[in-house]
């Protein structure tokens, strides 16, 4: 279960694969050039919110997105193994079609992937570390890990996540999923 405070989360910009549609997991794949573009302007979004602690994925699209944010506000970055994106296993690489409604729905896992609902437990871990630190929290990670958290959250899970838009969550029954430029 999600400690209930709020906290800011933010997938990482664009990459090559994005905008593909293909399935990256975890694939180092960096940002692209509208990827970049993105975390500066995600980056701005988040200027003045009081942000006092940012936690990311290691994953460089993750991480050069959160150093967008920390290169305006001169934070430090606090990486957490535990946001990194969902293993897709041998569907890493492929076009992300109906396999992947599958999985969301826990009647399909790739070949040596990770479950949605093994995603779900860590995605739910690495959510509770982070608030434990000071707040508000800022945590930039991944598509499918925020799917994750929003099945957590009493949600529709199965909604695609804008790259480099941050959501201010707001715990509820359901929880609120606040876009920064609704705030």
């Amino acid at each position: 279960m999600l400690i209930h405070r709020a906290f800011w989360f933010l997938r990482h910009g664009e990459t090559d694969w994005n905008a593909q549609g293909l399935s990256q997991g975890n694939v180092d794949i960096p940002l692209n050039e509208t990827g970049r573009a993105q975390a500066v302007s995600a980056a701005a979004m988040l200027a003045n919110r009081g942000i006092a602690t940012v936690i990311s994925s290691p994953l460089s699209r993750a991480h050069d997105t959160a150093r967008a944010f920390t290169a305006l506000s001169g934070h430090d970055i606090h990486l957490d193994e535990g946001l990194r994106e969902v293993s897709f296993g041998a569907q890493e690489g492929k076009p992300m079609v109906q396999w992947f409604s599958d999985w969301v729905e826990g009647s399909y896992t790739p070949d040596d992937a990770e479950s949605f609902t093994s995603l779900r437990a860590r995605a739910v871990a690495a959510i509770n570390r982070a608030l434990e630190k000071p707040a508000p929290v800022l945590v930039v990670a991944h598509g499918a890990l925020f799917r994750a958290l929003r099945a957590e959250m009493g949600l529709e899970p199965n909604v695609r996540t804008p790259n480099a838009m941050p959501f201010f969550c707001r715990p509820g029954t359901p929880w609120e999923l606040i876009p920064a430029s609704e705030i």
